[in-house]
């Protein structure tokens, strides 16, 4: 197979969100996660940003279809269009600024509420690399993940500490839920696709067996 066969070759397709207060570094994160690299001339982002990325996750090839949505407040009536449907989320605050983990309880309503009560979801205390001028500490932080059944990193945009793990670990999560049939990708608003015509054929055949058994009238 060539190079770009396999690079477009995966198992399943997630859709992604990164959510947050404007400033946290969302676009960074993505950005570092799908470059490699740390965008130095970030503005705010005007509306929704989109990425991709093909990740390894326990043998299976994942891809991440990731919406970056603006964290200003009047943007908030359209990126919250694009919730609809997301499998998983980066829930961004930033650990210099006490504003911003304030505000991630309604960033956490809004996405249970308008995506899915089932959506995986990891919160994110960016700018670790900043630590000298922290707001929020680790415990604090990691009490409120607790208390809302989330998963927790700090991560750093900059240097790329668990930036790639952050999306890692929750593709893992909801990959784990698809094979312990909590989700299933081929209902509706999923935020799941199957990414290969042969994995849908897995389920197929004993969908055609069960007629087959039932015209035997013998």
């Amino acid at each position: 197979m060539s190079q770009t066969a396999m690079s477009e070759t995966y198992d399943f397709l997630f859709k992604f969100l990164v959510i947050g207060n404007a400033g946290t570094g969302k676009s960074c994160l993505l950005h570092q996660f799908i470059e490699n690299k740390f965008k130095d001339d970030s503005n705010h982002t005007i509306g929704v940003e989109f990425g991709s990325k093909i990740i390894n996750v326990g043998g299976k090839y994942v891809k991440l279809q990731i919406w970056d949505t603006a964290g200003q407040e009047r943007f908030r009536s359209v990126t919250r269009s694009y919730y609809r449907g997301a499998a998983g989320a980066l829930l961004v605050y930033d650990i210099t600024s006490r504003e911003t983990y304030n505000a991630l309880t309604n960033w956490l309503t809004d996405a249970r509420m308008l995506a899915s009560q089932s959506i995986v979801i990891i919160l994110c205390g960016n700018k670790k690399d900043l630590d000298p001028d922290r707001e929020v500490t680790f415990l604090e932080a990691s009490r409120f993940a607790q208390e809302n059944e989330l998963m927790f990193l700090e991560t750093s945009a900059l240097t790329g500490e668990n930036v790639e793990e952050a999306f890692v670990q929750c593709a893992r999560k909801i990959l784990n839920k698809i094979e312990s049939g909590e989700l299933d990708p081929e209902r509706m608003g999923s935020g799941i696709q199957y990414g290969d015509a042969a994995l849908r054929q897995l389920r197929s055949p004993r969908r055609a067996q069960a007629p087959s058994a039932q015209d035997c009238g013998c």
